[in-house]
């Protein structure tokens, strides 16, 4: 990596605190271990989550989660579970989580700023009862992340106010090549931009909801 001259790096947590400061003390003792019936809630209620992984070599994924609002289980206060769905099957994460079980999850509900953050350890689990519970479109998972809550807390929507996230009048959904375009010149070279213009229209999300 070339670093330009005129950019000074931050080389140790000394230095770096004396930028930033000194968290609040609720910020730093709102962290839990446990499940609280409010994070339950919040889980029965958010459609949508993204898992953060990263293999033992320290190679990183972020992988988008979603299904019908509730799609997560609760196991008990301290164990949670999140169904996979049929996908690209790069299986970028799970591969990860094989050398290294640590996992952050960040769980959104729409329209809200702020956010439910999880952190802990995981492991994939190829079958378990709870399996039946997780039926959605008629499809019942073939995988699911079974996550040992060792952190959990809620987050403020600082992040969603200054980007103006859930805002219409913010959105430009147009100010970029559309999603048939954009695998055309990076990732689909091979596929005619009309199949591609077909593939990703409106059947796509019906396919999406009938393959669970």
């Amino acid at each position: 990596m070339t670093i330009p001259e005129a950019m000074v790096e931050v080389t140790s947590e000394e230095e770096l605190r004396g930028l930033v400061g000194e968290p609040a003390s609720h910020t730093v003792n709102k962290n839990r271990t446990a499940l609280h019936p409010l994070d339950r809630d919040w889980l029965a209620h958010s459609p949508f989550c993204l898992v953060a992984t990263s293999a033992a070599d320290g190679s990183c994924d972020v992988s988008p989660k979603g299904d019908p609002p509730g799609f997560t289980k609760v196991l008990d206060d301290r164990t949670i579970a999140i169904p996979d769905r049929p996908g690209n099957k790069r299986i970028d994460g799970l591969r990860n989580i094989l050398s290294n079980p640590h996992v952050g999850l960040i769980f959104f509900l729409p329209g809200r700023g702020d956010t439910l953050r999880i952190n802990g350890r995981a492991r994939i689990v190829r079958e378990a009862p709870f399996f039946d519970e997780m039926v959605a479109r008629r499809n019942r998972p073939k995988l699911a992340l079974v996550v040992e809550i060792e952190e959990i807390f809620h987050h403020c929507s600082k992040a969603f106010l200054r980007s103006g996230t859930w805002q219409p009048e913010t959105w430009q959904p147009d100010a970029l090549p559309n999603r048939a375009r954009l695998a055309k010149a990076l990732d689909r070279a091979e596929d005619s931009l009309e199949f591609l213009e077909e593939y990703y229209g409106p059947s796509y999300a019906e396919k999406i909801h009938t393959e669970g």
